[in-house]
């Protein structure tokens, strides 16, 4: 079927073979003197820049319609690649091309800085804090800084206050361990370093007139030892810690007692202003089998003092956050600072 549709109708005597489709086109002439001219090579050569250059620069004008294939003589396509050759030849391929890969390197250079530089930044700021990274810092909500804490180890086959095994409720550990840490920024108190304490000093931090029947009842109730840490923080709050322990959990409970520990402060602090029951405490953070009362200068808990009174099986710590003047003493470091400590001894 090929070669039916392929012979030429005006000389049917002697058929024409097909052209070869490496050649260029022709009208139906013959395709020898066509190539004479011109070499094969040099028009591929140029056909690239024809495409690319002449299209770009001059466009063809409407007006001229393309010649079909049947129509054109066999010496007009060699033109067609004279005229791109020579339209093409002002701009040299060579040096767009330089221009080219230079701005491809220098936007290559810059992509590549960029992303280094964009990489070290990430990996910066996933090193650090948030509170370190500008615009992502977290304001504080008063919450003290203080140090990890962790249980202190036990005698040897000693459970902890609260173990079932341990139905009197002691602390086992060394007291002076169960105290709570000072946190960042602190300055220590030079009287309460964390160590063992006089009745004397504890005693000191209530009212003269009642630092008589204080001690008279300190005496009665088989104490032990006491253990306290201060500090001082750089707002001028002063914080204290006292841990009292006893010989039973029912001479611990004794003293709370005697001394009316529970609405009321009982014994007032050496302080000018009466302390009350703090009701917004909501006791968060307690922790089972033990029992806390917070009093401040409000029934809110303001003020420039606070004070409280943990009883944990033998133990009865008391807690004391105060400012000198008239600024108010924080609650929430106050309250952070009663929570752990309660955790400490329970």
């Amino acid at each position: 079927m090929t070669e039916q549709t392929a012979a030429p109708t005006a000389a049917p005597e002697e058929p024409a073979a097909p052209a070869p489709e490496q050649e260029l086109p022709s009208a139906g002439g013959e395709p020898a003197a066509a190539a004479e001219p011109v070499p094969a090579t040099d028009v591929q050569a140029a056909e690239p820049v024809q495409v690319t250059d002449v299209q770009a620069a001059e466009p063809a004008p409407a007006t001229e319609p393309v010649p079909a294939a049947g129509s054109v003589p066999a010496t007009e396509p060699l033109a067609a690649p004279e005229q791109a050759f020579t339209v093409a030849e002002p701009v040299p391929a060579p040096k767009s091309s330089r221009r080219v890969l230079r701005a491809v390197a220098r936007w290559t250079a810059a992509v590549l800085v960029l992303g280094g530089l964009g990489t070290g930044t990430a990996l910066g700021i996933t090193s650090m804090e948030r509170t370190d990274v500008p615009g992502l810092a977290t304001e504080s909500d008063g919450r003290w800084d203080y140090p990890e804490l962790s249980l202190p180890a036990l005698p040897a086959g000693s459970p902890r206050p609260f173990n079932e095994a341990n139905v009197a409720e002691i602390h086992h550990a060394d007291l002076r361990k169960l105290l709570i840490p000072a946190p960042a920024g602190a300055t220590a108190d030079k009287k309460l370093t964390g160590g063992w304490v006089s009745t004397t000093q504890f005693v000191s931090e209530f009212r003269k007139d009642k630092r008589g029947e204080l001690t008279q009842l300190l005496d009665d109730s088989a104490l032990r030892h006491v253990a306290a840490r201060g500090w001082t923080m750089p707002d001028g709050t002063r914080s204290k810690v006292y841990l009292l322990q006893f010989n039973s959990t029912a001479y611990a409970q004794g003293l709370r007692d005697d001394t009316y520990v529970s609405s009321t402060p009982g014994i007032p602090l050496d302080w000018p202003t009466d302390l009350q029951l703090d009701e917004s405490w909501n006791a968060g953070g307690k922790v089972p089998e033990t029992v806390v009362y917070a009093f401040g200068e409000t029934k809110t808990g303001k003020g420039r003092i606070h004070e409280a009174y943990i009883q944990a099986g033998d133990t009865l710590a008391l807690v004391i956050h105060s400012q000198q003047g008239k600024k108010i003493a924080e609650q929430i470091p106050f309250r952070q600072t009663l929570i752990l400590q309660n955790q400490l001894l329970g």
